[in-house]
């Protein structure tokens, strides 16, 4: 027992140290600060009326009204009955937000490491060197949490993966288990697909090497318990799971049912997201140089180039004050790249990528070209439109890899892979594997390849390049050509200062490298010079992104948006009602209206199209269909005012004309000049097909609204007649169960996006409840699963007590 206290000290240390690391990165939040996420403020706006719900009830709505006319909340943070594996999830992600995050990039990649079997102290640094990659901080800087949550657990899922592999077949089967329960409980299936292709390039490697090995019931064996781990994983999430597979082919992902585009040219069609949309952010060759110059291509669209900088002179030759010009230049347009927008670079180190060359000539086996495979199949397919050929064929012919869009984000594979074959360049370093002449010139090769391409571009920049930007144009137009002038010398310089940082570095690295294998340096002087290097390279570049300027009080974050004079006005009102806001961008009238505004990834496509045809555009006969009551604009004075739209169509109406048309193009062409207050049209539907195409609506007939959640509505209905009402709520086909007078009752869509419904002569009560069978379902079998799981773990405890 002793001996094994002794074992599991060093870990308990490290792992402490990753706390005290985490949470001094991000030290604001030892004085209650929050971190402020641009993408998280979004995120508020469009939950709030589902968390007010949930306080105000003590239960949970899976539908909310607050954004984009109405939608399912599973994409908002839905909460699940028996979601077992999100309270693990809890758990874990113990430090204040986003110290969480960066905890767990440095436990799982940890892990990941020791059961590689690398030494506790190199799979520390190792840690360094995933947790600070610079892609890995902007995101938790701008607030893609869910990314980063995908990302964290992806190394405990490898490891659960490579235990199997090594013949540990129950560890392997409950690590991977539960780590793949623990991805898919990040909610970010973009990150899980892509850990899912590296996982079947590991495999490949690992099938070759069995079959050279002669060990391929030993491989068969394997995956039939992961694949059996998988699917557990999935179960325990089933209910997120069965969600997002209901969801998503009505959304946006899915396919559309339009053949035209708003300006009525033929549309490309396509079972996902427009190819265009897919690689708008596609990485450029020369970006490529990012990963190890950080500055390569200027940075980001918003640099600090201080007040030393030929920015700033320009500024203030066009007249700004020192202040204007100062906080100007904190936010220079020095990236000059492909892409449209870059937050930063996606800088991996000169450190880890000098290990990394080193380890090419080092490391060999089906380790080495896993990680290599991994990390070069990352970076082409992050061309996206710069290689065409190879981003066509996985658009068209790969099984949902165009439901998810910015290509560049595949990089995260080799922001893992490079890490992992850099420590071992390190562990054959101290082995014995090799002969030290090996080694010398494996140092020999890394030093001129990284060490000579720093220097290259160094020496011979102005040759190489223009350091002219895709905005310059704008630029020149708008400020002259000697502002241009001026970003180009500030471009040329960052790229000057950092080629030089990292030349120093690659130097240094040989250097201590060269020492060892000289017998000048000892081992564990080694380490702590790589660590100090990593940590030094990294977190020094990430400072400049992400740092304590970024934080403010917790309440700025947590209630992020001020109502203005429009927004106070519209809220004395306390009808139910839609608002419109030309002014108050995405997702802050979310946050105090049932609005037309939102900001979602995914949002139902049929919505989007009416969007994108009608609304956008402020036709009004659409808006009147919307129940859009108030629209919030701006006069030529810049004054924010609430305009009242008396004509809005209101909850519900009756019709006198259901025309049935023969295609979706059709019904949302027809939106543009019908009568929507007397006429419907829709498309044949199954359990509706009525030849009636003309109701008597007497006139007295009514039909009030008397009672609104948000997924629940309750109206009145009087009509001397047989009669067709339309409900100024968006359709969706799934969970939305009808009711007349207590009796399940079916509802059909109509002018391509409401309900609509026929209903009986006389006084009636119709009832709206959102009530999907998809959370029922899958809440039993993630019951069931979690109990299973929990059998399994207490059965492999035992097994392994036994054993011992």
């Amino acid at each position: 027992m002793q001996f094994s206290i002794k074992k599991l000290l060093p870990h308990f240390l490290v792992i402490l140290g990753f706390v005290i690391i985490s949470l001094a990165y991000f030290n604001p939040v030892l004085k209650g600060k929050e971190i402020f996420q641009s993408d998280i403020m979004q995120y508020i706006g469009m939950s709030k009326q589902q968390n007010d719900f949930r306080e105000a009830t003590g239960e949970e709505t899976y539908w909310t009204n607050s954004a984009f006319a109405g939608m399912p909340t599973y994409q908002l943070g839905a909460k699940y009955p028996h979601n077992y594996i999100k309270k693990l999830d809890l758990t874990l992600r113990f430090l204040p937000r986003p110290a969480d995050y960066l905890f767990l990039y440095l436990f799982g990649f940890y892990i990941l490491l020791l059961v590689l079997k690398v030494d506790y102290k190199l799979a520390t640094i190792g840690a360094f060197a995933f947790g600070f990659s610079t892609y890995l901080i902007i995101i938790l800087g701008v607030g893609h949490n869910s990314k980063a949550h995908a990302i964290a657990y992806m190394p405990l899922v490898l490891s659960g993966i490579l235990l199997t592999f090594q013949r540990k077949y129950i560890a392997g089967f409950l690590l991977t288990t539960v780590a793949m329960g623990l991805e898919i409980v990040a909610n970010h299936f973009q990150m899980t697909y892509y850990l899912m292709l590296l996982v079947i390039i590991l495999g490949i490697a690992y099938l070759i090497d069995a079959y050279k090995k002669n060990l391929l019931p030993h491989y068969f064996k394997s995956v039939g318990i992961l694949v059996a781990a998988v699917i557990l994983a999935i179960a325990l999430n089933a209910t997120s799971v069965l969600a997002t597979k209901e969801y998503v082919k009505e959304s946006t992902r899915g396919k559309s049912e339009l053949t035209i585009n708003p300006d009525g040219s033929p549309k490309e069609m396509t079972s996902g997201l427009d190819k265009d949309y897919i690689t708008q952010f596609s990485y450029g060759y020369w970006e490529t140089f990012n990963l190890f110059i950080p500055r390569f291509l200027g940075g980001g669209n918003g640099e600090d180039v201080g007040k030393d900088s030929a920015t700033y002179e320009a500024f203030r030759q066009l007249g700004a004050t020192t202040s204007q010009a100062f906080q100007e230049s904190k936010r220079a347009p020095m990236y000059w790249g492909d892409q449209p927008i870059v937050e930063a670079p996606a800088y991996i180190g000169a450190v880890v990528l000098f290990l990394f060359v080193f380890a090419l000539f080092l490391v060999k086996g089906r380790l080495k070209w896993w990680l290599v495979g991994g990390s070069l199949f990352s970076l082409l397919l992050s061309y996206g439109k710069n290689l065409g050929f190879l981003t066509d064929f996985f658009i068209d012919y790969v099984p949902l890899y165009n439901k998810f869009r910015a290509v560049t984000s595949i990089q995260v594979l080799l922001e893992l892979c490079i890490p992992v074959l850099a420590i071992f360049g390190l562990v054959r370093l101290f082995n014995n594997f090799e002969k030290k002449e090996e080694k010398l010139k494996a140092l020999k090769y890394a030093s001129i390849i990284t060490g000579g391409l720093a220097l290259v571009f160094l020496l011979f920049k102005s040759s190489l390049f223009d350091f002219v930007g895709v905005n310059d144009g704008f630029y020149r137009q708008s400020y002259g050509p000697e502002f241009v002038d001026a970003l180009i010398e500030d471009r040329k310089a960052i790229f000057t200062m950092d080629t030089l940082r990292t030349l120093v570095l690659v130097v240094l690295s040989a250097g201590v490298i060269y020492l060892f294998l000289k017998n000048k340096l000892q081992e564990k002087w080694v380490i702590v010079s790589f660590g100090a290097l990593i940590l030094f390279d990294l977190v020094g570049v990430d400072r400049r992104y992400v740092n304590n300027d970024d934080f403010v009080s917790a309440i700025q974050v947590n209630q992020p948006f001020e109502a203005n004079a429009a927004d106070k006005e519209i809220l004395k009102d306390t009808g139910y009602y839609r608002v419109f806001d030309l002014v108050g961008g995405a997702a802050k009238p979310s946050y105090f209206h049932n609005s037309l505004n939102g900001y979602n990834a995914a949002e139902l496509k049929r919505y989007s199209d009416v969007f994108d045809f009608y609304v956008s555009k402020n036709n009004i006969n659409v808006l009147n269909m919307l129940n859009t009551k108030y629209l919030i604009a701006q006069d030529d004075k810049g004054n924010v005012f609430p305009y009242p739209n008396e004509d809005a169509n209101g909850h519900a109406w009756f019709v006198k004309e259901l025309k049935r048309v023969g295609s979706a193009n059709e019904e949302i062409k027809a939106l543009d000049s019908l009568d929507t207050k007397n006429k419907a049209v829709y498309t044949s539907q199954k359990g509706f097909d009525n030849a009636i195409n003309s109701y008597q609506v007497g006139l007295l007939a009514t039909i009030k609204l008397v009672s609104y959640k948000p997924n629940y509505l309750k109206y009145q209905s009087n009509n001397s007649n047989k009669g067709f009402a339309v409900f100024s709520e968006i359709y969706y086909k799934n969970g939305w169960k009808t009711f007349i007078d207590g009796k399940e009752a079916s509802h059909i869509r109509v002018n391509y996006t409401l309900r609509g419904m026929e209903l009986p002569a006389g006084k009636h009560t119709i009832e709206f409840k959102f009530d999907p069978d998809v959370v029922k379902t899958g809440s039993r079998i993630a019951l069931a699963s979690s109990i299973l799981l929990g059998l399994l773990l207490l059965g492999g405890l035992f097994y392994g007590f036994r054993q011992k």
